[in-house]
């Protein structure tokens, strides 16, 4: 699914002038709806502008208000806005130079956490290889003393929702076994 042109600013919108739920307005913007909460609790959206998605067409008013009617109601991408949407690319993405260190952090973490992760998932998640994750696991990472287990969400490495649809494909892999 296509999601809104800058989504948090879309988000803080929907949560200030609508009475949609949490998790509506998380699945309009590809975000978990505890980000959502945050949102309106105030604590994430600090600094952020709403974006009204009825100006610029990318959602009609009326569904909307139908929306609000039905909390089991999905909003979706007004036809006319989806060909202006990219999804995301395939391929590598660029990690800052301050959150590269982190990335051994963030594996020995999910290990820690999610045995039942693939590598390939643990790759896809942060960004990483597959030869640094065997370093992890094996404790043969050239940095091993200093790793400390860390959350890679907290990290800014991957989002929450990323992380639990992993977690709930490698929990599906692991019980059809």
């Amino acid at each position: 699914m296509s999601l809104p042109l800058m989504p948090k600013a879309t988000a803080v919108w929907l949560v200030e002038n609508t009475t949609l739920t949490f998790e509506q307005i998380a699945d309009f913007c590809g975000m978990h709806p505890l980000e959502i909460q945050g949102i309106a609790d105030g604590e994430v959206s600090s600094g952020i502008i709403g974006q009204d998605p009825t100006s610029n067409g990318q959602l009609a008013l009326e569904s909307i208000r139908a929306a609000e009617a039905d909390e089991n109601a999905k909003l979706e991408l007004a036809g006319n806005a989806r060909q202006y949407i990219q999804t995301k690319a395939k391929g590598g993405r660029y990690t800052p130079v301050a959150r590269r260190a982190d990335k051994p952090d963030a594996i020995s973490w999910l290990i820690k956490n999610f045995p039942d992760l693939t590598d390939a998932q643990i790759v896809k998640l942060i960004g990483t290889t597959k030869n640094t994750i065997s370093a992890v696991r094996d404790k043969q990472h050239w940095n091993h003393s200093n790793i400390k287990p860390r959350d890679p969400v907290l990290l800014g490495l991957c989002t929450q929702t990323h992380l639990d649809m992993a977690v709930a494909k490698a929990s599906k892999g692991s019980n059809a076994v």
